[in-house]
């Protein structure tokens, strides 16, 4: 065996030994990647990101850190990971809102162009709840109390264009409504706000909610999904509760700054995957009412073009009013 022929067969043996190098990621990752999630923590995004950046580090063997850059109802991070260096070395994980934001307002990201999306590890619906004072138990009762007195009452959101937000628009705009919206820098704070009393209703992401409602914090009235969830049996659909056609998601996604090598976007999306599919994140995600998705980066990415799509048009239906 001539020296050329003996190095090709320990390059051989080596690639197949690492499976990165034969992706052609070379040796990514080879130091800390940090994980940026552009809401405060506490949300859904901020508890599941924490998720996937453990589980990440423990398969990948090097750190993957969180990092939250909240504000501007996700704007400014998702701003800020376009701009990082496409090295695999600086991720986002955003919600619904990174892809509503632009029917509402000019936003500092191309949403399709400036990233390479990974995947969606997560959806779950939203919850309409009150804070215990409030003295309605059904949507009804919410809904007549609103009327009779209008202006009084507040509504809180994970932001300004989150999922949340456009909810509660459009269940102003289909009664009538006359309720002001807050909105905070991410799911955690418009929580906290809710059990405070502060703005006693919210339209909040499921996740992070079930244990409030479990533990009496709050009390909820409607999800906004086709079924119960298994975290909050006792909670109605909008459709049971009589509010038909009310349905919606509140994904997390995973993305990559645009010209992100493809063999390290592959090598996420791959091992994300493999997470999800073990069955204590399984059981993890299903206690809190989020469904583990599995999803292709090609998948990903016609999604991302269809939503952005799809939420201009309900924009535009509803009559929901920019954003400056």
């Amino acid at each position: 065996m001539t020296a050329i022929v003996r190095l090709a067969v320990i390059l051989a043996a080596l690639a197949c030994a690492n499976p990165v190098h034969a992706q052609g990621a070379g040796d990514y990752p080879s130091r800390q990647a940090k994980v940026l999630l552009p809401f405060s923590p506490g949300g859904v995004v901020d508890v599941m990101g924490r998720l996937l950046a453990q589980r990440l580090s423990d398969s990948l063997g090097q750190t993957f850190y969180v990092e939250n850059h909240g504000g501007g109802g996700g704007n400014i991070g998702a701003a800020m990971v376009q701009a990082a260096a496409p090295d695999g070395y600086t991720v986002l994980i955003t919600s619904s809102s990174f892809l509503i934001n632009p029917g509402l307002q000019k936003v500092p990201y191309d949403p399709i162009g400036g990233f390479a999306p990974i995947t969606i590890p997560s959806a779950s619906p939203s919850v309409l709840v009150v804070n215990p004072a409030e003295p309605v138990s059904t949507v009804k009762e919410l809904i007549e109390l609103i009327r009779k007195e209008p202006g009084k009452h507040s509504y809180a959101s994970a932001g300004v264009g989150s999922t949340p937000h456009l909810q509660g628009e459009m269940f102003k705009l289909a009664y009538g409504l006359d309720m002001v919206h807050v909105p905070f820098a991410g799911g955690g704070p418009a929580l906290q706000s809710a059990v405070a009393g502060h703005t006693p209703i919210a339209f909040t992401a499921l996740p992070p909610t079930a244990p409030q409602v479990q533990g009496e914090k709050l009390r909820g009235l409607a999800v906004t999904a086709a079924k119960r969830s298994s975290a909050l049996p006792d909670v109605p659909t909008m459709a049971e509760a009589g509010v038909p056609g009310f349905q919606a998601s509140l994904w997390v996604g995973f993305m990559a700054p645009a010209g992100t090598p493809q063999p390290i976007v592959d090598l996420l999306n791959r091992e994300i995957g493999k997470i999800l599919s073990r069955p204590d994140i399984k059981e993890s995600f299903e206690k809190t009412g989020a469904t583990p998705v599995i999803m292709t980066q090609p998948e990903f990415k016609a999604f991302m073009e269809a939503e952005v799509s799809k939420w201009a048009k309900i924009i535009e239906a509803n009559h929901i009013p920019a954003i400056n």
